[in-house]
């Protein structure tokens, strides 16, 4: 089975990039790559979804692609903004998650509204690693780029709170109301986690800074420095119970401004890492995911996982840049971009793992909206990312006041 997986990486490595250029992603190639050695046809790949392992890997690739991310987010870009991540996570997230449950409540009537309150949560952070064709091409404007980067960056992170107590709830292990209880697990994910990802941001930075002043760093070792405090800040979040999704991004963001490093420089072994963890992930996904899903795949779920990346995204984003002189064309590109991926397979397999009444139903839509977006957010990168491009161009930097960017970021 090793050696299918390690095969499968290795014709995606040769080949990525004349794919890469057509809009077919990592997860595309892989996940497809999978389904076709798991057991619906070849049935070379035989994978255990329970098995602590697949958690830890899908969970570390996420947060090795979160610290890396947030390392090349600068502080004048993250200021050029103006704000658009902030409405994205404080009113788009909590929106998206509403829309999410009043969806679900008329497509799935059967369904406990506790497994709906669930799903929602699972299904509303959107995916740094499949999002990363959009918020890494030069020719989308560093306004649009940076905003996609933070909120998939910070939304899972956020997300998780309203994830654990819709868990409690399906399995009526909440003691407390809601209200409190949602307050309670934001205050211990969040604050614990910016507790972890700051400490390990700002020591690995700062310890980095001081050795490469003077010349200590040995050029094997430099990128190791940086790998470190992801890993640091990923090990302290579990430890202090906050969340590691949080840690790490907030941890990247810190290393980069304290360490005075160029991102270019010593952020290729954490994102190749992640990149390959994520890489195992997918061909997991499509080998063992898509295969027991569907037999229980009906129309309800199909419709659920399609409105789920268009209407229940669409409102949301669209409310969020009300009155802010957004041209449509930027707020329709921005609403778009909000992938599914590996956050809510982290999700589903906590969810596996603990057991939900009408966990099937749970299971199966994430697992299809998931798969859609691997396949329509891949294949639309880049003609959308083309078009928008010279959409900008054609309009002055297509925000109103910035051109697109011609020169990939440090």
């Amino acid at each position: 089975m090793a050696a299918t997986v390690l095969a499968i990486i290795i014709i995606w490595s040769a080949v990525s990039g004349p794919l890469d250029r057509r809009g077919v992603t990592p997860a595309l190639f892989l996940a497809a790559a999978g389904f076709l050695f798991g057991g619906s046809v070849l049935g070379v790949l035989d994978i255990s979804v329970e098995s602590e392992a697949v958690h830890r890997v899908a969970e570390l690739a996420l947060v090795l692609i979160l610290f890396s991310d947030a390392t090349r987010l600068h502080f004048g870009a993250r200021r050029a903004t103006r704000g658009w991540p902030r409405r994205l996570l404080l009113i788009g997230l909590p929106l998206t998650m509403l829309a999410g449950i009043g969806v679900g409540a008329l497509i799935f009537p059967t369904v406990a509204l506790a497994s709906v309150f669930l799903l929602a949560t699972m299904l509303a952070p959107t995916d740094a690693a499949l999002g990363q064709k959009v918020v890494s091409d030069p020719a989308v404007t560093t306004r649009v780029r940076h905003s996609l980067d933070v909120e998939s960056g910070l939304n899972d992170g956020l997300a998780v709170p309203f994830f654990l107590v819709a868990l409690e709830i399906a399995n009526a292990e909440l003691q407390t109301r809601v209200i409190s209880a949602v307050i309670s697990n934001m205050i211990i994910q969040i604050g614990w986690g910016l507790t972890g990802g700051l400490a390990a941001g700002v020591l690995g930075g700062l310890l980095f800074r001081f050795a490469e002043r003077r010349g200590w760093i040995r050029s094997e070792w430099r990128q190791v420095l940086l790998l470190s405090p992801a890993l640091l800040a990923y090990t302290m979040a579990l430890t202090l119970g906050g969340s590691a999704f949080i840690a790490a991004f907030v941890g990247g963001l810190a290393f980069g401004s304290v360490s005075g490093a160029q991102a270019s420089a010593v952020i290729p072994l954490t994102e190749e890492t992640g990149g390959l963890l994520a890489a195992v992930v997918w061909i997991g996904f499509g080998a063992l995911a898509l295969t027991l899903v569907i037999p229980n795949i009906t129309w309800q779920v199909f419709l659920y996982a399609t409105l789920s990346l268009t209407l229940i995204r669409i409102v949301p984003v669209a409310i969020a840049f009300a009155g802010q002189g957004v041209p449509w064309q930027t707020v329709v590109f921005i609403l778009w971009f909000g992938p599914r991926g590996l956050a809510s397979l982290v999700f589903a397999l906590i969810v596996l793992e603990r057991g939900v009444p009408e966990g099937e139903v749970v299971l199966t839509t994430v697992v299809v909206t998931i798969a859609l977006s691997v396949v329509l957010h891949g294949l639309s990168s880049v003609p959308l990312v083309a078009a928008y491009h010279r959409w900008s161009e054609d309009h002055n930097g297509g925000d109103g006041q910035e051109q697109p960017s011609h020169i990939p970021l440090p």
